[in-house]
């Protein structure tokens, strides 16, 4: 018998995985052009693997910033919500504790910093651009049914679009867990705002587009936020 909390399991699981794979690959990565396309193919690349696993099961968040567009555009109930944004953190958490002694050092973790001459007010409209392509990606293939069936790529891709151009900016995490696993586990809370605020204004702006807007003949009853759906999002 189906559990409610697999699916709340499921995005934590999830979460873990693709940070584990996102902040490694940030970690090793040299501050480079070439850098920077590995830390893209390796993010994205992560969510096309993760998304049509775990997808039948939770829908395949794995970023509060997606919870909350998704429960925007009334997929998701606010409990379930908020237990999956819960489980996205622990999962972000957990993974920035595991690397710890996989690279033997803090060093960062690769948390998100803002590039030079980026201000929080800068840096806060970056992320909220970036992610707002990113749920563009999700709403658009994974919850209208009048798109093409191609979501973990098309979400893919736009993860990797975002930080090949953010990258230097914000390092384009456009996922306010992708930012607090590390935060946490170094203690550095600084600039909270730009991590936060930024993806989830992006993803709560196309959000009530798409609902108010573009969805008026689509079924909104599709996965992500339904695990007994076939679709997802990452």
């Amino acid at each position: 018998m189906r559990s409610a909390w697999n699916a709340v399991i499921a995005e934590g699981v999830g979460t873990f995985l693709f940070l584990f794979v996102a902040l490694g690959a940030a970690i090793t990565a040299e501050a480079s052009d070439a850098g920077l396309i590995r830390v893209a193919l390796a993010t994205g690349l992560a969510l096309v693997v993760l998304i049509p696993t775990l997808a039948p099961v939770s829908g395949a968040h794995f970023n509060p910033a997606v919870t909350f567009g998704v429960w925007l555009v009334g997929n998701i109930d606010g409990r379930r919500a908020l237990a999956y944004v819960l489980a996205q953190s622990m999962g972000a958490i957990l993974a920035a504790t595991a690397l710890l002694p996989v690279f033997a050092t803090t060093s960062g973790l690769a948390r998100p910093t803002l590039g030079p001459g980026i201000d929080s007010l800068t840096g806060v409209g970056v992320e909220a651009v970036l992610t707002g392509v990113l749920f563009v990606a999700v709403v658009g293939t994974a919850i209208d049914s009048r798109a093409p069936k191609l979501g973990a790529l098309l979400i893919g891709l736009a993860v990797a679009a975002g930080i090949l151009m953010g990258g230097p900016l914000t390092a384009a995490a456009m996922n306010p867990a992708r930012w607090l696993g590390p935060a946490i586990v170094t203690g550095d809370l600084s600039d909270a705002s730009v991590w936060i605020l930024g993806p989830l204004l992006g993803a709560g702006v196309v959000a009530l587009v798409y609902r108010y807007l573009l969805l008026p003949v689509a079924d909104v009853s599709r996965t992500p936020g339904d695990p007994t759906g076939d679709g997802g999002a990452g």
